[in-house]
């Protein structure tokens, strides 16, 4: 499950055009595309894909080139924790998720009541994932996992997911107009990829078809049976922020060093709160990590089994701390109490709306203001940081905004 992104379809002759452009600087073209189709449907048959099917759901498909670019791109502008979290888990997304909890509390119920996770567990990996649904994907599936089963890295992975949307189409459980989702494959309000569909997902309400796309009873309930597939235990916490004592050795920590909550006890390790670990929640032989997801100066955790459950969703503890910590915050918890380690905290979905209104207002081109910080908005930032004596690095961040705020009516560039 990847991180997915808007939607925005474009006409088809765009695409082929699009794909054209790229192909040519790549050396690949849309023949050795088709190409290859017509060698992998053999084996798609072997896999349950009828040819039929196959001649259905791939004649006339174009290539989509830029996703190899994504596929081998090492992203040069990273996001610090403290960038991630202030965006994924912010008050607007808390807001809608205990307004998701309220509309579906009934099926949420029953969720919980089949499957043993918590409702706030269940929207909150909703939330992440795809804002409640708002944001499932522009990338036709075919088209995406076709062009990544001929051409790049991982072919034989994204074969396998090739032929697993294929199969998803042939069943007729999602509409080929319907089957969007991320570069990479991951589809639907949870963003399954399509051979983690076939195997957990669920037909909640009994329609017939299992629907990730647009049902969202079947999208929560299959969340659900994931994270009971992976181990939840229902009842247990994923854990909470903690307080280390003078002198804690660092390299007792990480999320697979495992050991009792009393070990951690005995060691000078409370909650943040100053409770003891046994009186938070833990039993004594809980086998327990401690996660420094910003080194020593940095927020502590202790997490359990459930936190590795929720690792298991994308194999990210960045991720898997932003799914946690906005469950937590659904259940009326509050923001972590020790601050992160500096002095220009990362900027809200809203705030960074702000920010590009800033921006906008001076002359600069970046775009929609979306709260996306993309290309266009950092060269801005990184110029406006520079004029006010800033590190010119291109992150937007608290200084960046203050700065920006303070000079109202906007200066002319």
């Amino acid at each position: 499950m990847r991180s997915p992104e808007r939607r925005a379809a474009l006409p088809l002759a765009a695409l082929v055009l699009l794909a054209g452009c790229v192909s040519h600087v790549r050396g690949q073209t849309q023949a050795e595309f088709e190409q290859c189709l017509g060698r992998l449907q053999p084996a798609a048959q072997k896999a349950g894909v009828e040819p039929a099917s196959f001649r259905r759901y791939t004649q006339g498909t174009p290539a989509d080139f830029t996703v190899l670019e994504k596929l081998d791109y090492q992203p040069e502008f990273k996001l610090a924790i403290w960038d991630y979290l202030a965006g994924l888990v912010d008050d607007e997304r808390v807001a809608d998720g205990k307004e998701r909890l309220q509309r579906y509390a009934a099926v949420l119920r029953q969720v919980e009541a089949t499957y043993g996770v918590d409702a706030a567990t269940v929207v909150a990996v909703w939330g992440v994932e795809s804002d409640y649904g708002r944001i499932t994907g522009k990338y036709p599936l075919v088209q995406a996992l076709g062009t990544l089963s001929c051409f790049g890295r991982r072919q034989d992975y994204f074969r396998g997911e090739f032929f697993a949307a294929l199969r998803i189409l042939q069943r007729g459980d999602i509409a080929p107009e319907r089957l969007y989702g991320s570069w990479a494959g991951a589809f639907g309000h949870t963003q399954f990829m399509p051979q983690t569909y076939e195997r957990l997902a669920v037909d909640f309400d009994g329609d017939g078809r299992r629907d990730l796309v647009d049902n969202s009873a079947d999208a929560l309930a299959s969340t659900a049976n994931f994270l009971r597939r992976g181990g939840w235990q229902n009842g247990l916490t994923w854990g909470f922020e903690v307080r280390l004592p003078p002198g804690f050795d660092p390299s007792l920590a990480g999320r697979k060093n495992k050991r009792p909550a009393s070990e951690w006890a005995a060691r000078g390790i409370v909650a943040v709160d100053g409770k003891n670990l046994a009186n938070s929640g833990l039993a004594e032989g809980e086998r327990t990590a401690i996660l420094l997801p910003a080194g020593m100066r940095g927020p502590a955790f202790i997490v359990t089994r459930n936190f590795d459950v929720i690792y298991g969703y994308n194999a990210a503890e960045s991720y898997a701390l932003a799914i946690a910590h906005l469950a937590d915050r659904l259940r009326g918890g509050g923001p972590f109490v020790t601050p992160w380690p500096t002095d220009d905290a990362g900027l809200s979905r809203a705030e960074r709306r702000e920010l590009q209104t800033l921006l906008a207002a001076r002359g600069y081109d970046i775009g929609a203001i979306d709260g996306a910080l993309g290309e266009k908005s950092r060269a801005a930032i990184k110029q406006e940081q520079g004029r006010l004596g800033q590190e010119a690095t291109g992150r937007g961040g608290q200084k960046i905004l203050r700065a920006l705020r303070a000079e109202q009516p906007a200066p002319p560039r």
